[in-house]
């Protein structure tokens, strides 16, 4: 009768999933380098296949700005200016779009009276409040906060909600039968019970607050990469734009994988969480 070693079995395993996702990582650093490389054939030739490329730099032309753009003082400030909006005006909407989410989500009176104020207000884009924001608060920082806020807090709020709704009322039943409270039933339950689709909401947020804080910046900042890439617009410097359009991307990147990062370790107890590190 054959045996079979555990710890061999496992090593193997390891192995095999380390063998599968070597090609996963080379085929998405092709793929980019295949875009990067197609860009600066195009660029070069100044081909003009309906769309004109003739007109947009090289990559040797960006990779040149990007180093000069890198070596300023300018470049950080600008970074660390739209990084401290995003993360306040983020952390905002996540704290007050969970705490709402939940309560719409279970309180048929919170429902009622803040439900039909949050429908009519959800549909209006973030970025057409500027005006607003730029008449109600005192600075231009506080109302760029407020725009990134709002644009994160909407689908933070209905995917909490939409999750607290979804929860088997089994559940709950099961921890009253048990002697629990409400605070139990908050805390075993229903916490426990959203984090995937919270999360999911987070991911969803981050990537529309980095829309729209940038928006803002464009239109009512003095500082951050959003004002300074439409300011090299303004001038006709279009390797400096591709310089804040590539910095957004990265930054962009960054955060929502900082945000899946976080959700995995957050939902790992779950058992579809142990497939997604696979």
């Amino acid at each position: 009768m054959l045996t079979v070693d555990e710890p061999a079995v496992a090593v193997l395993g390891v192995a095999s999933a380390r063998r599968r996702g070597w090609p996963a990582w080379l085929v998405r650093i092709g793929s980019v380098a295949a875009v990067v490389a197609l860009w600066q054939l195009l660029t070069v030739n100044h081909v003009r296949l309906w769309l004109r490329f003739d007109t947009l730099p090289t990559v040797t032309e960006i990779a040149s700005a990007f180093a000069r753009r890198v070596a300023t003082e300018d470049y950080w400030l600008d970074l660390g200016q739209s990084l401290i909006r995003i993360l306040t005006g983020f952390a905002l909407a996540a704290v007050v779009g969970i705490a709402t989410g939940i309560m719409l989500g279970r309180s048929p009176k919170a429902a009622n009276v803040f439900g039909p104020l949050v429908e009519l207000a959800r549909p209006i884009p973030a970025i057409a409040i500027v005006p607003v924001a730029i008449l109600l608060f005192p600075t231009d920082e506080a109302g760029i906060v407020f725009i990134t806020f709002l644009a994160a807090y909407f689908p933070i709020m209905v995917s909490t909600r939409h999750a607290v709704r979804a929860l088997p009322t089994l559940w709950e039943d099961s921890v009253r039968t048990l002697g629990g409270n409400r605070w139990d039933v908050l805390t075993r339950v229903v916490l426990p019970g959203i984090l995937p689709g919270v999360f999911g909401g987070l991911s969803v947020g981050i990537g529309v607050a980095w829309i729209c804080v940038i928006s803002a910046e464009m239109i009512s900042g003095r500082l951050g990469v959003g004002y300074r890439t439409w300011q090299a617009y303004t001038v006709l410097a279009y390797p400096e734009v591709f310089v804040g359009i590539i910095t957004i991307g990265v930054l962009g990147f960054v955060t929502s994988a900082a945000v899946e990062l976080i959700g995995r370790r957050a939902t790992g107890w779950l058992p579809r969480g142990q497939g997604a590190d696979r």
